[in-house]
Parts: structure tokens; sequence; C-alpha cells
């Protein structure tokens, strides 16, 4: 994912990262060499040295530093990255597996029903049109087991916090 333009806020200590399908905030708390009253950020751009793919910050006394588009992404947890995030787990532990089991390719294509270029797709980590369910039935093919634990992280904008009260009554 390239991107197209970024900005600095001093005023809300964060930058405003702009791709082609959304803007980002990317707080300077997370940078290494952070910015403060007397340092504050004077230039922000995409690098052309890492094909608009990260962007490089320089603060007044001369430093400066190099964030990557993935580390934008996986803080504004967005959905497509942490997608291809799941698929690239999958795919690498379905090599592992391949590598360790004793059934031949050939057997493990017919046993899925596809094609063998469809079996080297699958095990290819480049390749984001697979889908999770796939991987799945590979992995429980090649005697792997796969967990989903889904848990609470932060807040988000789509979540409440339960009141004391709800319509009047005292909630139990």
């Amino acid at each position: 994912m390239k991107i197209k333009r970024v900005t600095a806020n001093n005023r809300k200590k964060a930058f405003e990262v702009e791709t082609a399908s959304d803007v980002y905030s990317f707080p300077y708390a997370l940078l290494r060499t952070q910015p403060d009253a007397d340092n504050r950020v004077e230039e922000a751009f995409p690098d052309p040295d890492l094909g608009s793919e990260g962007f490089t910050y320089r603060l007044a006394d001369g430093q400066e530093d190099t964030i990557h588009v993935d580390a934008v992404l996986e803080y504004n947890r967005d959905p497509d990255y942490l997608k291809d995030l799941l698929l690239h787990r999958l795919t690498l532990e379905a090599q592992k597996a391949v590598d360790s089991t004793d059934l031949s390719k050939r057997e493990i294509v017919r046993t899925l029903g596809t094609s063998a270029s469809q079996f080297y797709r699958l095990l290819d980590p480049t390749n984001h049109k697979k889908s999770v369910g796939q991987m799945l039935a590979l992995l429980h093919l090649l005697g792997r087991e796969v967990d989903v634990v889904i848990s609470p992280t932060r807040k988000t904008a789509g979540t409440r916090r339960k009141r004391g009260r709800t319509r009047g009554k005292t909630a139990v």
C-alpha cells in the first residue's frame, strides 16, 4: 500500500497518513525517535526509497527515522491488513506441515480435490487471493489443529461501557 501524503500534527502529537483508500493516525508515542516541545517534527514525507510504502520524518535537531506503512495499518487495526497477516501466518504453518508430513504432495492435492497449481498457490506467502477456509482445510488435512481465540482488546468506537442503571432499573 502506497502512502500519498503525511502530515505531522504537533498539536495532536500524531501523524496523519493518507493512502489511496483512507487516512490513518499514527501517534508520536509509538516512535523510536520521539519529538518534544523543544524538538518538534519539522518535516514528514512518503519515502521514495521505500517505494512510498513508508514515511520518513525529521526533527528540528536533524534526527530522522522511517516508519513502514505496515506499522500504521497494524496500529489502526486495518481489517484487510489483519486478514493478510492471518493468511501469512497460516501459510507459513502450512509450509512447515507439508515439509514434515509423510503424505506426498500428489496425495495432498488429490485429497483436497484441487489442482497442483492451486496447491502451490496455497503455499505461496505472497498470494493474498486465497481464503482462510482453504488454508484451514489444508492444515486440517496435514494434521494441524487451528484454534481461534477471540478476546477483547482496547475499547473501540462500536463498543459501549455498561452502566449501573438501565432504563430506570438497577442492573444485576
